[in-house]
């Protein structure tokens, strides 16, 4: 963490004071969070950019209570997984998409 020195007006400093007082908190505390209220939010990570977009977008959703509970109770493992879905055959999932993507231009 950073450490600041500001030079405040006896005014300004008996008024930040007395907030904190009146919060029952160190003025230290009260300063940081008036601050923090004032400037602009910090811009998202690039993950958060993404998840954002996609959720708007609609393809992002959170489980529901039902799905998380059928997750947790879930014992099937990687490697049966796995076998299920070699057994059913079929295309690869990266096949079918670029099938439905057409030919390239």
């Amino acid at each position: 963490m950073a450490t600041v020195t500001l030079h405040l007006p006896d005014e300004i400093y008996r008024r930040l004071h007395a907030e904190a007082l009146r919060r029952g908190q160190p003025v230290e505390t009260v300063a940081t969070e008036l601050l923090s209220a004032q400037l602009p939010a910090a811009p998202l990570s690039e993950r958060e950019q993404v998840t954002a977009i996609l959720r708007a977008a609609g393809l992002l959703t959170e489980l529901s209570p039902e799905e998380k509970e059928r997750a947790a109770q879930s014992t099937l493992t990687l490697e049966e997984a796995r076998a299920i879905l070699d057994r059913a055959g079929g295309k690869p999932l990266s096949e079918v998409i670029l099938e439905m993507r057409g030919p390239k231009e």
